[in-house]
């Protein structure tokens, strides 16, 4: 990433803002921690079945691995995206990048299971806090407009390059000992707490009235719910999950979420301000959000599995494929701000998720025979999409928000990726299996990826139908209700 001090009075008409100085610096430092949560996920997916080899677990205790994370982090988004408005973003961020880098270290050292998945949880916790508070950073240090635009679409490349260089990291990495795999990010989590302490600017919590107590019944109920509905996703993609079981998690909580709604309309200080989710734009950003994170992470899991399991890649030869979807952290920064400044987030937007549904729509007649030529337009094309959606996304999740409730719409936002990712990697996991054991024969494995290839399609072209009607366009009048 390229930065330079903007000259007054020099710049191009049209042309993005240069960001340079101590905005820069500040933006290096979020850049570093939101690649850093990229690519801790990343090399760890890679990591896995050396890991299950070493500790002795089963199938259905490694999946824990992941699942724990998700689970923490999607089921504290919302908590820690409203305690950075309440208590300071900067030490919000700082105390939860320190949490992150004692149990990644911890990760590395666990020589039984449930360790390593409890270490999993705690980190998915910190980045739940960490997260939010980082974005908000982003977007209270950096005026409304299109030096904030540029700032959230460097941001939003660098955590797409964070899971595409993940995946060759990871693989390099466990050829050495899969226990580097959490050693490394360590190193990084260590360096960027150094950097973040003296460039991080200072904030102060709002000041309280006199008698107001923090939303603590709102907190319990959200974070129960989140919590509940997260686990319910993350079963549906496991073979074997008890129906019963399911329903009861998803029934606790949806009540809970019924709960936190009534609890919140009561409260003279509420911990979500429920006005915030009566902006169209808003909800659309958000749904547009889900289904573009699920459709991704879907393919992106279909993909790994059918070059590894099908076609008997290794770790790091199916890194390398999927390398190229890394080019969105060169464009996100340099072409993606030309296409906003002259066409808007909306159309840009949808833009993305119809080369995502023509990229993944590319890939459904995928062969045991199919070279890698073959595949790469899917490659690039998957990011380019990328590079055109993720980062308007987050412009158009945040954009009109008051500053003070910025820690909050980056939660709502990082909420509705992690739910699009476990919906996505459980629908592609449950067809996936059905279509294979409805197939049979030989060809039954390839006929189960291809069947699943339906699944990301399907989620990016109702995101597309969503975004049509016009998320991310917010009239003032939409703007002064949401920041009101």
């Amino acid at each position: 990433m390229s930065v330079s001090s903007a000259v007054p009075g020099t710049a191009v008409p049209g042309a993005p803002p240069r960001l340079g100085g101590r905005d820069a610096a500040v933006l290096l430092v979020l850049c570093g921690a939101i690649f850093l949560e990229g690519i801790d996920v990343a090399m760890l997916n890679v990591a896995l079945p050396s890991i299950r080899a070493d500790l002795g677990m089963s199938t259905g205790s490694l999946s824990w691995v992941l699942s724990a994370y998700v689970l923490g982090y999607g089921g504290f988004m919302l908590l820690g995206g409203r305690t950075a408005d309440l208590l300071g973003r900067r030490r919000m961020f700082l105390l939860w990048l320190t949490v992150f880098v004692l149990f990644s270290g911890l990760g590395g050292l666990a020589t039984e299971g449930w360790v390593l998945v409890l270490a999993r949880f705690v980190t998915g916790l910190s980045a739940a806090f960490m997260t939010p508070a980082g974005l908000a950073v982003i977007t209270t240090t950096f005026a409304e407009g299109p030096r904030r635009n540029r700032a959230l679409l460097v941001y939003a490349g660098t955590a797409a390059a964070g899971f595409s260089l993940g995946l060759v990291a990871g693989g390099l990495l466990t050829a050495v000992g899969w226990r580097w795999v959490f050693f490394a990010p360590v190193v990084l989590a260590g360096a960027l707490l150094l950097a973040a302490l003296p460039l991080i600017p200072r904030d102060e919590p709002p000041v309280r009235r006199s008698g107001e107590r923090f939303d603590l019944a709102g907190a319990v109920a959200v974070t129960g719910a989140m919590l509940l509905l997260v686990y319910t996703v993350v079963r549906l993609g496991e073979p074997g999950a008890s129906a019963g079981l399911t329903a009861a998690t998803l029934a606790g909580g949806l009540a809970l979420l019924a709960a936190f709604a009534v609890i919140e309309r009561r409260s003279a200080s509420p911990l979500v301000r429920l006005g915030l989710l009566r902006s169209g734009a808003l909800v659309r950003a958000n749904l547009g959000a889900m289904l573009f994170a699920g459709s991704f992470f879907g393919f992106q899991f279909v993909v790994t599995l059918y070059l590894q399991d099908l076609r008997g890649w290794s770790p790091v030869q199916t890194g390398l494929a999927l390398l190229a979807v890394g080019v969105d952290a060169v464009l996100a920064p340099t072409l993606t701000p030309k296409l906003v400044e002259r066409f808007g987030n909306a159309r840009v937007i949808l833009g993305g998720f119809c080369l995502a549904a023509l990229s993944y729509g590319l890939f459904l007649p995928v062969g045991l025979d199919w070279t890698y030529p073959m595949m790469f337009p899917t490659m690039i094309l998957t990011g380019l999409a990328f590079a055109l959606a993720y980062g308007p996304l987050t412009i158009a999740a945040t954009e009109g928000i008051a500053e003070h409730e910025q820690g909050l719409a980056g939660g709502l936002l990082n909420t509705a990726f992690q739910f699009g990712a476990a919906l996505g990697l459980s629908a592609v996991t449950a067809v996936n299996l059905a279509a294979t054991e409805a197939g049979g024969g030989a060809r039954a494995g390839l006929d189960g990826f291809r069947a699943a290839l339906v699944v990301p399609v399907a989620a990016v072209l109702l995101g597309a139908l969503v975004t049509a009607v016009g998320p991310g366009r917010r009239r003032a009048a939409a703007g002064r209700e949401v920041s009101g």
